[in-house]
């Protein structure tokens, strides 16, 4: 005897349900070891792919200290989610003027190696699932070594080593202070921020940014990324 509908559709949801569950935890799992070959944001990029997967000990420190300075000074601290940043940030985008997120480097990474870009309440619900797994089972030295591999850097180029190269024709192991956190607060809007010879606000903001690192240092904001 056929079941009502109801109940074929509940039954139709619970397994997808489940095999979402187990084919989002297996990845996790995976990616905690593999380089991630590839992400949805870049095989939707028509400009196409300059990538170069680099362990984190061949990207240089300064750019850590960057990234933490520009985008998530309490990488170290929360366990993905910045609720007080969050808040602010609803609160000045209320306002109007400069639109800003409250996502962390661990939300950021999620979204980039999981999903896809854009907004909406349905994929910040997945991006909050994989944010919670990447911190229980990555930790934050894999978080950030994953970011800084698949983060669009530019136009058609993903991660430090391609950014690298392209901008100052060298490793992301040798990067000054000046170049790191140029290409720091480029990364929100990497299309549209210039790293070579920034001007304006972005100027202002990569010497603030610049000026951090070494509070990002001597503070140990950068700790759990070494330890």
């Amino acid at each position: 005897m056929d079941r009502p509908l109801p109940l074929r559709i509940a039954r139709i949801l619970a397994q997808a349900i489940l095999w979402f569950i187990g084919i989002s935890l297996l990845l996790v799992l995976v990616f905690k070891w593999v380089p991630v070959p590839v992400t949805a944001t870049m095989l939707m990029d028509e400009n196409g792919i300059t990538k170069d997967w680099e362990s984190l000990d061949n990207i240089d420190p300064n750019l850590v200290a960057a990234v933490i300075a520009a985008e998530d000074s309490k990488f170290c601290t929360h366990w993905g989610f910045d609720t007080e940043a969050i808040e602010q940030a609803a609160r000045e985008n209320a306002e109007g003027g400069r639109i800003r997120g409250g996502s962390t480097i661990s939300q950021q990474t999620a979204k980039n190696v999981f999903l896809w870009q854009g907004g909406g309440y349905f994929r910040k619900g997945l991006e909050a699932w994989f944010t919670f797994w990447i911190e229980a089972v990555w930790g934050k030295r894999r978080i950030m070594e994953v970011y800084l591999n698949v983060a669009e850097t530019g136009i058609g180029t993903y991660g430090a080593e391609a950014g690298a190269q392209r901008y100052f024709g060298k490793s992301a192991a040798r990067l000054s202070p000046d170049e790191a956190s140029r290409m720091a607060v480029a990364l929100p809007q990497p299309k549209k921020r210039a790293v070579r010879n920034p001007g304006g606000w972005l100027a202002r903001h990569g010497n603030s940014v610049e000026r951090r690192i070494n509070v990002v240092k001597g503070d140990g904001l950068d700790d759990c990324v070494y330890d």
